[in-house]
C-alpha cells in the first residue's frame, strides 16, 4: 500500500502536471488523460516509492509515459536506471 504522505505528493504535485501534458499532447479531456496515465506501467513504477521515479520532473515522467505509449516499453533516462 502506498504511504499516505507519498500518495499525496503524487496526487497533488506530479500527476496533475503529467495529466495536463497528456491533455495537450493527445487532445483528450482531463478524465481520459488521467485514466490513460493511471493505467500505464509508467504510473505503476511512479507509484512504487522504491523506484525513486518521483525524483524525476513531471516533464521527464511525461516523456517516459509517451515512449511507453509509442513503444510499449518503459525506458528510464540513463541517470535513472534502477
Amino acid at each position: 500500500m502506498i504511504d499516505v504522505k507519498f500518495s499525496t505528493i503524487l496526487r497533488i504535485t506530479i500527476v496533475p502536471q503529467v495529466v495536463d501534458m497528456i491533455v495537450k499532447e493527445c487532445g483528450v479531456n482531463e478524465l481520459d488523460a488521467t485514466n490513460m496515465f493511471y493505467r500505464s506501467q509508467t504510473y505503476k513504477y511512479l507509484s512504487d516509492e522504491e523506484t525513486k521515479m518521483w525524483h524525476f520532473s513531471p516533464l521527464t515522467i511525461f516523456n517516459i509515459w509517451k515512449v511507453e505509449k509509442e513503444t510499449g516499453e518503459v525506458i528510464f533516462p540513463e541517470e535513472g536506471l534502477l
